[in-house]
């Protein structure tokens, strides 16, 4: 089934007198719609005769256009462009409502400083929202600029304004629609020697040259002045006569109405199917003159084509710790397109640079559809921590493609990447304290938390098991204050990175600690010092004997876990009576592995 394509251009075009033009702004690629797209425009002058000789050199406060679309064309964009003499008037007002310039464009004339303005504004919701209907533009004032020793004597003076509307309709075949606008002007330094201007338009696609077109909206067209002036496109002649003689193009016309009174102004558009062929990406479009000058503000080209425009995206990659196998998910998507992306479309990835792997689209993706898949890489010990990962479509791995695209240089997608690795830590020796009696004991192990991490950005938790550590539940609040009732006892501890973790243990244990002898014994019962208490004895060492002699070695009582403390009596014959004040010794036979000799010291009893 053949395609066809139409080429539309607008221009905005300045002066019938020979001038030299500075500094302009070249007219390049803006905007590109691929759909069922057309578009209209529409836009008037504000010069009451034309510019020249018997020009009063006066301007309107306003003009207005009809816009006129069919039922079923439904407006997608709207560009509203004005311009005019002097350094510009960016505030205008369109139907009245206040519209200020979002971009704007100027140019300088060498031979005497004088500026010419152009300016933009979008005006797609205000254009939505009116539909068709009677468009007045109006505070658009460049009278300030208007004296005999400026623009009026060389026929310089002009404004107007037009609004390029690109429309869709579901009747209409898939075409690509390009927008190019700038402020570059065609000039001759001298009468009757004649000059050109070349615009070059890129991100063209020509898949059949049938019905292609190009139109030109202009200001400052001249029907009296026709000096070798010629409007070409790849070096072929355009002409729309009568309207538009090859030799008088720009001649303030206006071919969608046939209007000829569009005083300084020229909305023009031209059939090219026999200068532009299947296979051309670009055209070139020349303009001579040898009296008159041009000044071009935007272009508007529409070709008929049917083209898929690949793109892909890297979604997510997941990761896990210390491995080298990731998780890649993508989204290849045909947006804006004119044609469906064939299934088996070449996916190639690469990382840092290197072709790692290539795979295939599993299904035909539908203009302005997208497909969402994932695939596992396994990286190879050579890539380090960091890397890139590059993916892209229509590439068979060797950096060229298979399927002819729309735009063939947005098919890449580059994440940049950290391998997830844990934290090392720092090996923890075992902690012991005292026997608080049963293998319970006070720990604090809080100085682990700096211990133990070699970075110190890394957070620290200690769990009771290690399930609870990996699963980051039930942690240890108080590091500093741990009590274990039974010990030995393994403290779990893990560390956190950002994304990652590492556990390790300690021990906690307890010793038997050497009992403490409180050696004054008031045996007066006032419940104080009544009898010798020895601290840390009766709970910890199950098995000791204790031994109490006077201070001449005689063995006056003995003592173990099943007898109370002593209390100042000793047993002589039959009974019990108080044994005298005064100075004993003491051996305390503790039975304990660490403690193979007995405590010995003294005591003081004092009744």
């Amino acid at each position: 089934m053949k395609s066809y394509r139409v080429l539309w251009i607008f221009i905005i075009l300045l002066s019938p007198f020979p001038k030299l033009f500075g500094q302009t702004q070249n007219v390049i690629f803006y905007q590109q719609f691929n759909g069922r797209y057309d578009f209209t425009f529409i836009g008037n002058t504000l010069n009451v005769t034309p510019n020249g000789a018997f020009d009063p050199c006066l301007v309107l406060p306003n003009s207005s256009a009809t816009l006129n679309l069919n039922t079923n064309d439904v407006i997608e964009k709207a560009y509203l462009y004005w311009a005019g003499s002097g350094t510009g008037d960016f505030d205008v007002k369109l139907n009245g409502t206040d519209i200020a310039a979002q971009r704007t464009f100027s140019a300088t004339q060498n031979s005497n400083g004088h500026p010419f303005f152009s300016a933009f504004a979008d005006v797609t919701t205000f254009v939505q929202t009116t539909g068709n209907s009677l468009y007045t533009l109006s505070d658009l004032d460049v009278s300030p600029f208007l004296d005999a020793s400026t623009y009026c004597d060389n026929g310089t003076n002009f404004s107007g304004w037009a609004i390029v509307i690109v429309f869709k309709n579901s009747n209409l075949p898939l075409n690509q629609l390009n927008i190019y606008d700038g402020l570059e002007a065609l000039q001759t330094a001298i009468i009757n020697v004649q000059d050109s201007l070349v615009i070059n338009l890129p991100s063209l696609n020509v898949l059949d040259a049938a019905g292609a077109k190009i139109g030109f909206v202009a200001w400052e067209g001249d029907a009296s002045i026709h000096n070798q002036e010629s409007l070409s496109i790849n070096g072929h002649i355009l002409s729309n006569p009568p309207l538009n003689p090859s030799d008088n193009i720009f001649n303030g016309t206006n071919s969608i109405t046939g209007d000829n009174t569009l005083y300084n102004m020229d909305l023009d558009i031209f059939d090219i199917q026999n200068n532009i062929h299947v296979g051309d990406t670009s055209a070139s479009i020349s303009m001579t003159t040898a009296q008159d000058f041009v000044l071009i503000n935007a272009i508007v080209t529409k070709l008929n084509s049917q083209l898929p425009d690949a793109t892909i995206a890297i979604n997510a990659v997941d990761k896990q710790c210390d491995s080298k196998t990731i998780v890649v998910h993508y989204t290849v998507a045909n947006l804006n397109c004119t044609n469906p992306l064939p299934a088996l479309t070449p996916i190639s990835i690469y990382i840092n640079g290197v072709l790692f792997q290539t795979l295939l689209t599993p299904v035909e993706i539908p203009i302005d559809g997208t497909i969402s898949d994932q695939i596992t890489l396994v990286l190879p010990n050579a890539i380090s921590t960091n890397f890139e990962i590059k993916l892209v479509v229509d590439d068979a791995g060797n950096g060229t493609g298979i399927v002819t695209e729309l735009v063939e240089n947005n098919n890449v997608s580059i994440t940049n990447e950290t391998l997830l690795l844990s934290p090392t830590i720092n090996p923890l020796q075992n902690l012991q304290v005292c026997n608080e009696g049963f293998t319970k004991g006070t720990f604090d192990f809080s100085s682990y938390e700096d211990l133990v991490k070699t970075n110190p950005g890394d957070a620290v938790y200690f769990y009771e098991t290690l399930e609870d550590a990996n699963n980051n539940v039930n942690p240890i609040l108080n590091s500093t204050n741990y009590v274990a009732l039974t010990t030995p006892k393994e403290i779990f501890v893990r560390v956190n990175n950002a994304n990652c973790f590492a556990t390790t243990s300690f021990l906690v244990t307890t010793r038997n600690c050497p009992p403490t002898v409180y050696n004054f014994v008031s045996a007066n019962n006032d419940t104080l010092n009544d009898v010798f208490f020895i601290a840390g004895l009766r709970d910890i060492f199950l098995n000791f004997e204790l031994e109490i002699y006077s201070r001449w070695g005689r063995l006056i009582w003995t003592g173990n876990q099943n007898t109370e403390d002593w209390n100042g009596y000793v047993k002589d014959g039959i009974g019990t009576k108080n044994a005298p004040d005064g100075t004993y010794f003491y051996l305390l036979f503790l039975n304990d592995i660490d403690y193979p000799e007995p405590l010995k010291g003294f005591l003081y009893l004092n009744h």
